[in-house]
């Protein structure tokens, strides 16, 4: 039987609305006709200048004057609209002078009391201050939460759902083992303390985006079986001044409340950012918040079991107050995966998937270097897509490397419409890269060629490497930034022009050679020194906009011709490998034009007569 839609939430909105509206009709109305407000202007007449007017035939007849005998005052109008009031003593007869100039008047005894004046002259505000309350109470999201700024947001997590545990967690052994001490500590706290042994007040996460630091904490939590308070470092900052400070303060009442607990920071840097290094002094919200913070990790009691776990993508920028022996005094790196971790994930997020046959966990791995645990997850939707997409009821390989591009590069182009022109120079430009990739001896295995749009790419050449390697050497690094401008001296070699299709490869070959003169130290004239700026404790605006290079404008110089000339001995370096195989290199150009795709055992047979510098022969790295 169809439920039928709960309209009640909605009703309930709509008549707040309604009421809110009605609200400040009646609001505005009190104000546009409360006199404090807005009145007309008065002319406050002598009873000579009254008489005078009378006289003249100047008063207004059209309306009658209104004579106050318990207020002693006339009010009235003039015959060019002007109101007037006229002040009179007890003795005087009022009463009997207009009715000498026949001058219509009304008599009002009556006096408004005073209680009246005041609420009447007061409504107004109260009104106002009864809608600033009810949107608080709006903002809030109900009555009870109505000054309750200073609360703390953490969100307690719920032991009725599926729990998370280190099961659940794949290519992070190290950190896992970290945090295992921890969970150990919470469940029997008694078996350190008993030989003087102290848990970390405080554990941080940092690495990379997707590595799985958020995962970690939700397993702690699992494991332990204690309460886990999860909150964000951007909840504690609002627009009310020591809110931020105030929910810290309720935080950690909570969790020693619950003890043994853990707290879960997420995006610590939100509030942990250098203090003294931006625009605001030291009143500002955020930092008065970080105080707060300093000050509640280091008062812990002395037999508190309450821990806490912060996760962060940027490590540099938190105060270094916080990261001090008796804070967070155990910093872990949650890094990407190596391929023994890419394929543990990958047999995680596979599990409730069905797989072909042809399906092999560690091919993928050795497809994906770099990836992280996010990257992951998402290959494998992406393949459970391009799946349901052509009615399949298995994955396969196939949709796996598909996915892999797509992760990689962006979704294919089909549609996008090329020249034939522009298509023989992207094919050159290509296999300009690949040509360079297949010689040198420090780049890795070609794996695929194509020249079907991808993303913002208009073609593109897949080298993945053999395993994961964590060093590079100068060597390396050169023939990389060689096979980088490969596409560059191919264009310029086959049609004696150059096009703007190499932008991103300069890009990145000038960022890699300055990285070696400036950072790493391969600078044959400059020696192994580092050039970077005078201040590395600033961060954001303090380190990207006042800090100052320690070095002189004579080095700067050097550094330049050092970039320069880098690049320019692998732009020759290139051209002369290029201009050696020109014969080659044309006839994987217009294999590539007609087939568009080119697999790495189609270019290993397009080049097999090009001599490679490879130590190994591409032969004996085939899959």
């Amino acid at each position: 039987m169809k439920k039928e839609p709960n309209n009640k939430g909605f009703r309930n909105r709509s008549f707040r609305n309604i009421a809110l509206l009605i609200l400040l009709v009646v609001v505005m109305f009190l104000i546009f006709r409360n006199p404090l407000f807005f009145t007309d202007e008065v002319q406050e007449f002598s009873m000579n200048e009254f008489i005078a007017e009378v006289e003249a035939d100047n008063i207004n007849t059209d309306v009658p004057l209104i004579v106050k005998g318990e207020d002693k005052i006339i009010e009235g109008e003039l015959r060019d609209g002007t109101l007037f009031t006229v002040s009179f003593l007890e003795t005087y007869d009022v009463s009997q002078l207009l009715l000498e100039e026949d001058v219509p008047f009304r008599v009002d005894n009556q006096r408004q009391s005073m209680w009246i004046q005041i609420l009447v002259g007061a409504l107004p505000f109260l009104l106002i201050f009864g809608l600033i309350f009810f949107m608080m109470n709006q903002m809030q999201g109900g009555g009870s939460k109505v000054l309750q700024f200073g609360k703390s947001k953490a969100r307690l997590a719920s032991k009725g759902k599926q729990r998370v545990t280190f099961k659940d967690v794949a290519g992070a052994d190290e950190a896992v083992e970290e945090l295992r001490e921890v969970e150990a500590f919470l469940e029997n706290p008694g078996k350190f303390k008993s030989i003087g042994a102290k848990i970390p007040k405080g554990v941080l996460l940092f690495g990379p985006p997707g590595t799985g630091k958020t995962l970690l904490a939700r397993a702690v939590a699992g494991e332990a079986g204690v309460p886990f308070f999860s909150i964000s470092g951007s909840e504690f900052v609002e627009m009310f001044v020591g809110v931020g400070a105030s929910r810290v303060r309720d935080l950690f009442a909570q969790a020693k409340a619950s003890q043994p607990s853990i707290i879960f920071m997420d995006e610590i840097d939100a509030v942990g950012r250098h203090r003294g290094a931006g625009l605001g002094g030291g009143h500002d919200e955020r930092e008065q918040t970080l105080n707060q913070l300093l000050v509640e990790m280091d008062g812990f009691d002395k037999d508190s079991t309450v821990i806490l776990i912060a996760a962060t993508n940027r490590p540099d920028i938190l105060d270094p107050a916080l990261l001090r022996p008796g804070r967070f005094d155990r910093q872990i790196v949650v890094d990407r995966p190596d391929l023994r971790g890419r394929e543990e994930i990958l047999k995680i997020h596979s599990k409730n998937k069905p797989l072909d046959n042809d399906i092999n966990l560690e091919t993928i791995a050795k497809q994906t270097p770099g990836f992280t645990g996010a990257d992951l997850e998402n290959l494998f939707n992406e393949a459970s897509l391009l799946a349901a997409r052509r009615n399949k009821k298995k994955l396969s390989m196939l949709e796996v490397e598909e996915a892999v591009e797509r992760v990689i590069a962006g979704p294919e182009k089909k549609n996008r419409v090329i020249s034939e022109k522009e298509k023989r120079i992207i094919a050159f430009h290509e296999s300009g890269h690949a040509m360079l990739s297949y010689v040198l001896p420090n780049t890795d295995p070609i794996h695929k060629i194509s020249i079907i749009s991808r993303g913002r790419a208009l073609g593109y050449v897949m080298a993945l490497p053999e395993g994961d390697r964590f060093l590079k050497s100068k060597r390396e690094l050169l023939d990389n930034i060689t096979q980088l401008l490969g596409g560059r001296v191919s264009e310029e070699l086959n049609f004696d022009d150059i096009t703007s299709g190499a932008q991103n490869d300069l890009d990145r070959a000038t960022k890699l050679a300055r990285k070696m003169v400036t950072e790493f130290g391969m600078s044959e004239k400059l020696g192994p020194l580092t050039f970077k700026g005078e201040s590395e404790d600033e961060v954001f605006l303090g380190r990207d906009i006042t800090s100052k290079p320690h070095y002189s404008d004579k080095v700067a110089s050097l550094i330049d011709e050092e970039v320069h000339g880098i690049i320019t001995d692998c732009y020759h370096m290139a051209k002369k490998i290029i201009t050696e195989n020109s014969e080659a290199l044309a006839k994987l150009s217009n294999e590539l034009i007609e087939k568009e795709t080119l697999h790495r055992q189609d270019v290993l047979e397009l080049l097999s007569d090009v001599k490679s510098q490879k130590k190994v022969s591409q032969e004996s790295k085939q899959e």
